[in-house]
This record gives C-alpha cells, structure tokens and sequence, in this order.
C-alpha cells in the first residue's frame, strides 16, 4: 500500500529482457537496506518487488501481466521514476491510498501552462471512463493527484510547482505514456453496484 506522495527518484541503469519477463537496476539515494530485499517499492506507480541491492542499484523483476498494463514496455536506459516504499502502520497518509496495481496507460494529449501550474490532458481507453470522477483521486506515475476535468475523450490534472520539483512529471512531453491507477474505493463501489 502507497499513498502517492513521492520524495525519492530513480534512473533506470539497466534493462535485462527475457521472453515474458524484464529485470532493471535502477541506481537511487532512496534509503533501503537488505532487511527490505522482497518488499513491495513503487516505480512509476507500479508495485515491484525488490530482488537484490548492489550498492545504490535496485534491481526489480517484471512479470508479462506488468509489463501489459504499465509503460514498462517502452522503458530505456536513462529513464527517471519515481518511487515510493510501501506505507508503515502509523505513517502520515496525505496522498490517497494506492496498491500498485496499475489498471491502464494512458496518453498525453496536451500540456499548458498556466502561472506555474501544468494542466496536462490524458486520454486513457474508453472502457475506463466509469472510474474517472472529476474531484477523485487518480494516480499518474506513482503520483497521488486529482482529476480537475473529465470529459468523453480525456481527463485533465493540475500539477503544482512542487510536485513537479520532486517527481518524473516535469519530464512529461506530449505523447509520452504514464501508467494510471484510478482510486481504489471507487473501482469496488462499482464492481459491488454493478
């Protein structure tokens, strides 16, 4: 469990692919020591297990299920993530709860900006428009956010000056993927009203 408030980045150092699978080192000053080796770290909003540390490299493996649902399969040597340790009982959640689980990608279509805001314009799959709720919580690259619009082809965010500061979304240009994970409790509520 996360809740999308990213302080610490990564670069992806390495990339290994196999038939269904891929393992990447990614070298970060994020604070981990070899109690965690196969705990849960978030990667762009994706819930990777930790498989070994060598120095300041963290190495993850990807299974085929993850690398179909999240821009893993366009990763590159030299890309920055964000990431994310899972939550401690008791820590202070001011994001919102996530899993890891991505459900999609999505596009940009569009970025603005207005003072120093970036309103950025994402279309994801139509299927997915049920759980997109303008006010909701959503989780772009690991980051907690709110939608600010929502219409038939795309949704929109508002980033702040100081997220930007501290995650991979000051890189985003348009036609770039991100991976999406819509709020939790409103995927349930309606799988349970369906």
């Amino acid at each position: 469990m996360f809740n999308g408030i990213i302080k610490n980045t990564g670069i992806i150092k390495k990339i290994q692919k196999y038939n269904k699978s891929i393992i990447i080192g990614v070298k970060s000053d994020l604070r981990v020591n070899k109690s965690l080796l196969g705990s849960s770290i978030s990667c762009d909003g994706v819930c990777l297990t930790l498989t070994s540390k060598k120095g300041n490299i963290l190495n993850f493996y990807l299974s085929q299920e993850t690398i179909n649902r999240s821009n893993f399969s366009k990763a590159k040597v030299g890309k920055i993530m964000n990431l994310e340790k899972s939550l401690k009982f008791g820590d202070e959640i001011s994001g919102h709860y996530t899993q890891g689980h991505v459900d999609t990608t999505g596009k940009i279509l569009d970025i603005k900006i207005i003072d120093k805001t970036w309103v950025i314009k994402i279309s994801t799959p139509t299927k997915f428009n049920k759980f997109i709720v303008e006010k909701a919580s959503i989780h772009i690259n690991g980051v907690s956010l709110t939608v600010s619009k929502k219409k038939k082809k795309y949704f929109e965010i508002n980033i702040i000056p100081h997220t930007l500061k501290l995650t991979n979304l000051k890189n985003l240009k348009k036609k770039d993927i991100v991976n999406i994970e819509f709020d939790i409790f409103g995927k349930y509520l309606y799988e349970i009203n369906k």
